[in-house]
């Protein structure tokens, strides 16, 4: 029943919430969990959530809240670091273009997913890993830097051990061939 992501406005299912926190999903008419709208978002189906007496859309505040429920449950994702860091942001002069960006690298991230999943599947020909290795360790310099001025220079050691790390595993890879 999941419908593709990309779908027009008439797709998207309508969800009410009511003053006793309960949800209505309007297209099955019945009332649901936020557990089932995490399922919806990981089956790719678009919703928006409305508060049933003023009509405000809410989408935000209800997927938000749908992450802080499952962090408690200890399914934990969001690095305490990098919850600190996006407090921080809250207020400061680049806050206008953190969504954007954010929204940006989680692109890069779900593409290179998709690469890596396409490698494996597929044959590995002239050694697609060690081509999203380097462009991986690329994303995450550039995403570090971006959040914490100076952070290349403090962690040039660790960065370089890592590089050496691939450079071993590349070797392993093509002595596999």
């Amino acid at each position: 029943m999941a419908k593709s992501k990309g779908t027009a406005d008439d797709d998207v299912v309508t969800i009410k919430k009511y003053a006793n926190r309960r949800l209505y999903d309007t297209e099955r008419s019945c009332y649901i969990t936020l557990d089932d709208l995490g399922a919806m978002v990981r089956d790719g189906r678009e919703f928006r959530v409305v508060d049933a007496k003023s009509g405000e859309d809410i989408t935000h505040n209800v997927l938000t809240q749908i992450i802080m429920d499952t962090e408690t449950r200890g399914e934990t994702l969001l690095p305490v670091s990098f919850l600190r860091q996006l407090i921080g942001m809250y207020g400061d002069k680049m806050q206008a273009m953190v969504p954007q960006y954010l929204e940006a690298s989680m692109a890069a991230f779900r593409k290179n997913q998709q690469d890596v999943r396409a490698a494996f599947e597929g044959a590995l020909g002239a050694n697609p890993l060690a081509e999203l290795t380097r462009r991986n360790m690329e994303m995450f310099q550039q995403a570090a830097g971006a959040f914490i001025p100076g952070a290349s220079k403090a962690k040039d050691a660790e960065i370089a051990a890592l590089k050496a790390e691939i450079a071993e595993l590349k070797a392993e890879l093509a002595g596999k061939k």
